[in-house]
C-alpha cells in the first residue's frame, strides 16, 4: 500500500487523549500565606473539592501542537499521491504524534485504580464519546457520501473513534500494568504477538491497542522528572539533528514503506510480509516512535503561552476536525480542484487545516460540546460514587483528548 487509506478504512491513528490533571498539593508552613494566584481558566472536577487542582502549561502545549499535527497529516491523506515530500513529511508526522499522545495519557493515568469516582469519569469522558461520534461518522459517512445503507457498529470504530476504545481498555487495565514485574517488557511483547494474528482488527481495533500499548505502559512507568530532563537545553539541541536525520530517512523511504507499519491495524501478513517483519517492526518503530517523542517534547514551550489554553480543548479538535477531512474524500474535492494536490495546493491544505483545529479547540466550541465529551451523569450513578473519597489525591479533573 503505497498511499493513503481510502474510505474509513481502519488504517489512520490519530488522537489525542483525555488526561487527568496532576494535582498540586497545598504545603503546610507557619508562615503566612502567599495572595491567591489569578483563578484558572479550567473548570475544577466538582464543586466544594480541595485542595484546587491547576493545569500544567506544559502539558497542554504538548496537547494543542500534537492535534495541529494530527489534523495537518490527516488534511495530507487526500493530496499527497503523487508527491514524495508530502508522503515523506506523513510518515514523519505519524512516526510519533501517537506515541506521544499515548506516553502522555499513560503518566495522567498513573493513578488509575478503578475507583468507583474515576469509573465514572472513565464512562462520561470515554465511553459516551465514542458512542455519540460512532453514531455520528456513520450518519455522516450515509449522508455526505451517499451510502444510506452504511452500517452501525459499536465493535468496530469508524475513523478516529479507534483510541476512545483504546483508551478505555488501556486505562482499566492500568492496575494490571502497575502491579507485574517488568511491564514495557511484557507490553512489547504483546505488541509483536499481535502482528502475528491476522483478522484481530476487526473487533474494536484490537490490533491497534496492543500495537499502542507499550507507549501507554511506558507512560505509567515515567515520573516528572522524566520530562524535566527533556527540557535541558543539550536534549533540545540534540532534537535538531534527531528530526532531521528521520527527515532525510522518510524521504529515502517514502517510495517503498508501506503505511499500514504506522497505522499499526494490520498484522504482518496482511502487509503481505514474512511473519518475522512484525515483531522487528515492532521494535524498530517503538524505537522510532520513542526517539521523536523525546525530541517533540524537548521544543515543547514550558511557559503559558497564547495557545495553552487551547489544549483544555483537544478533545473537540479532534473528534470534529474529522468531519472536515472527510469531506474532501466524500465530495471528490482534490478530483474537481486538482491544484490542491500542487505543492501550493499543499500548503493551502496545510495552513487550513491547522487553523480549523485551532478554532476547534477554543473554549466556545468546548463548552458547546460538552454534552458529549464532558457529560454530567451524576444521575446514571449512585450518590457515593459521584464524590470523590476522603484523603483522595486523584488528579481528576476533566481535560481534552
Amino acid at each position: 500500500m503505497f498511499h493513503a487509506p481510502n474510505g474509513l478504512q481502519k488504517d489512520r491513528a490519530t488522537g489525542a487523549s483525555r488526561e487527568p490533571e496532576p494535582l498540586q498539593r497545598r504545603t503546610t508552613t507557619a508562615e503566612p500565606a502567599p495572595p491567591a494566584p489569578p483563578a484558572s481558566p479550567v473548570p475544577q472536577d466538582a464543586p466544594g473539592t480541595a485542595p484546587v487542582k491547576r493545569r500544567d502549561a506544559y502539558f497542554d502545549n504538548a496537547k494543542y501542537l500534537a492535534i495541529v499535527l494530527v489534523a495537518v497529516a490527516h488534511a495530507w491523506e487526500p493530496v499527497m499521491e503523487g508527491s514524495r515530500a508530502t508522503r515523506a513529511a506523513y510518515m514523519l508526522v505519524y512516526a510519533f504524534h501517537m506515541p506521544a499522545f499515548i506516553v502522555i495519557s499513560g503518566y495522567f493515568s498513573r493513578s488509575f485504580q478503578a475507583r468507583p469516582d474515576q469509573l465514572k469519569r472513565l464512562v462520561s469522558g470515554v465511553v459516551v464519546p465514542y458512542a455519540v461520534f460512532e453514531i455520528a461518522y456513520t450518519l455522516f459517512k450515509r449522508w455526505a457520501d451517499d451510502d444510506p445503507d452504511y452500517p452501525f457498529s459499536m465493535n468496530d470504530p469508524i475513523y478516529l473513534t479507534w483510541f476512545l476504545i483504546a483508551l478505555f481498555v488501556w486505562r482499566l487495565t492500568t492496575p494490571l500494568w502497575r502491579s507485574v514485574r517488568w511491564p514495557l517488557a511484557i507490553a512489547l511483547a504483546l505488541a509483536a504477538l499481535g502482528t502475528l494474528t491476522p483478522g484481530m482488527g476487526q473487533s474494536l481495533d484490537l490490533q491497534r491497542i496492543l500495537q499502542f500499548l507499550p507507549f501507554f505502559v511506558l507512560g505509567l512507568s515515567m515520573r516528572p522528572e522524566h520530562f524535566q530532563m527533556l527540557r535541558r537545553r543539550e536534549v533540545r539541541l540534540l532534537a535538531l539533528p534527531v528530526f532531521a536525520v528521520a527527515a532525510v530517512s522518510a524521504y529515502w523511504v517514502a517510495p517503498h514503506l508501506r503505511m499500514g507499519w504506522f497505522y499499526r491495524s494490520t498484522s504482518a501478513v496482511e502487509l503481505d510480509a514474512p511473519w518475522w517483519a512484525g515483531p522487528l517492526m515492532t521494535l524498530v518503530l517503538f524505537g522510532c516512535g520513542l526517539l521523536l517523542t523525546a525530541a517533540f517534547l524537548a521544543w515543547v514551550p514550558r511557559r503559558r503561552t497564547w495557545f495553552t489554553v487551547l489544549g483544555a480543548g483537544t478533545i473537540c479538535g479532534y473528534l470534529l476536525h474529522g468531519f472536515l477531512v472527510k469531506s474532501l474524500e466524500y465530495w471528490g474535492l482534490v478530483a474537481r480542484y486538482p491544484w490542491l494536490a500542487e505543492p501550493a495546493g499543499v500548503i493551502a491544505v496545510t495552513v487550513a487545516a491547522a487553523a480549523a483545529v485551532t478554532l476547534l479547540c477554543t473554549p466556545p466550541v468546548r463548552r458547546a460540546l460538552r454534552f458529549a465529551t464532558e457529560p454530567e451523569l451524576s444521575w446514571a450513578f449512585r450518590q457515593d460514587v459521584t464524590r470523590l473519597p476522603d484523603g483522595a489525591t486523584d488528579a481528576a479533573s476533566r481535560t481534552s483528548r
